[in-house]
């Protein structure tokens, strides 16, 4: 495979606008967003280099080949002339994945795909070696994605190995815990650098300040993967040298010192010492200040800065519906009171009564918590010069 091919970050579709900031400012070439995914190009260096920086992909996908796929025959006879023998060696065993569906237009459905994807790639190394790699459908070294659309497949190998989204440092035990990669999509669309001092009083387990923390003193995400957890290493064409190349430049531009404070705080002491937990297996820790208390109370660490929080709902503070508005209406009410010169974005349910809050937001996006429909809204407490929020719409 040739450097510099073909690549595609995944993502969910609503935050698909934040992964092209992040594409951009890392130097991707030819970038153009797609269903759920950014397709884009960048050399073999830069590819290794992504998938330890990019805080809200998915997964990194290098395609192979476009092939016609109109039926289980014309698939496999497709799969069979690619040199698969030149991506990767027998020894690992590998997997094939489905994306897409033509089921419902008369096309293949997932399996058929996964069957004739697999069976003409292990064909394809017994013509030229006369053995097959195994299928592992455990621990795989090799990800073979096929994504059909339109009667036409498009073959990838996914480079990243388990989902980007697992930093592995969040601990278990939240009702209501935030995705990695949702919280650093958030962050990255209000246009959150680290210059600005950055607080979440509802911090639960604290994911969106740490993912603040890291990107405030510039820590790639995926730096301590032990070795062999990027699947890109188990390719014939890794390049070991580059590799470690890579690792150390980027560990050099961690920062000693956090910018601006990050603080994190919650009215619940078992969920900060779950995020203090967290952050400490994330290694930002001593970077980060961390407080028990009421959201009514919290104290803003500097006369200006970026608020950002996911607001409690349903079983998080009570099934009644005139304790969420109330607690809406305080938080209201304490943004106005104390947080002038800020900038404040608030994650809430979209069925919740967030318009109590009493706020005009500056900005609206609709974001996915997991399955629950939900809104970011932008709001701007300025006092004076007036700061809008980065647009990525």
């Amino acid at each position: 495979m040739s450097r510099g091919s073909g690549l595609i970050a995944t993502c969910p579709e609503e935050t698909k606008p934040a992964l092209v900031l992040e594409l951009e400012a890392l130097g991707a070439r030819n970038i153009a967003p797609a269903y759920r995914a950014v397709a884009f190009e960048a050399s073999e260096g830069l590819l290794y280099e992504l998938n330890l920086k990019l805080r809200t992909a998915s997964r990194i996908l290098r395609v192979v080949r476009d092939v016609p796929a109109a039926s289980p025959e014309m698939l496999r006879s497709q799969v069979r002339r690619i040199h698969w023998n030149e991506l990767f060696d027998t020894r690992h065993g590998f997997m094939v994945e489905s994306q897409g569906d033509d089921a419902d237009k008369g096309g293949l459905a997932p399996k058929q795909v996964i069957t004739q994807v697999r069976e003409g790639i292990r064909e394809a190394f017994e013509r030229v070696q006369g053995v097959a790699p195994a299928v592992d459908r455990t621990d795989p070294k090799v990800i073979v994605v096929a994504h059909l659309r339109r009667g036409r497949c498009t073959l990838s190998l996914d480079t990243s190995g388990k989902s980007l989204h697992k930093r592995g440092y969040r601990e278990t035990g939240h009702p209501a815990p935030l995705k990695e990669t949702l919280a650093a999509a958030i962050l990255t669309m209000v246009g959150y650098d680290g210059t600005q001092a950055f607080m979440d009083p509802m911090c639960g387990s604290g994911t969106i300040a740490i993912e603040a923390a890291m990107i405030a003193i510039r820590k790639a995400p995926q730096i301590h993967r032990r070795k062999g957890e990027f699947n890109f290493e188990w390719l014939k064409d890794f390049d070991r040298e580059l590799w470690r190349q890579t690792q150390d430049r980027v560990r050099a531009e961690k920062l000693e010192a956090l910018p601006a404070p990050v603080v994190a705080s919650d009215i619940n002491e078992a969920y900060v010492s779950m995020a203090r937990k967290s952050a400490l297996d994330a290694r930002v820790e001593r970077y980060m200040t961390f407080n028990t208390g009421r959201f009514q109370d919290a104290e803003p660490p500097a006369a200006t800065g970026l608020l950002v929080t996911n607001l409690p709902y349903g079983d998080r503070i009570g099934s009644s519906e005139g304790d969420i508005a109330r607690l809406y209406e305080e938080v209201g009410d304490t943004l106005k009171k104390k947080f002038s010169g800020w900038q404040a974005a608030v994650l809430a349910a979209a069925a919740s009564p967030y318009k109590v809050i009493g706020l005009k937001p500056l900005r609206t996006i609709p974001l996915t918590n997991g399955s629950i429909p939900c809104k970011l809204l932008l709001f701007e407490l300025y006092s004076g010069t007036r700061r809008a929020a980065r647009n990525v719409e």
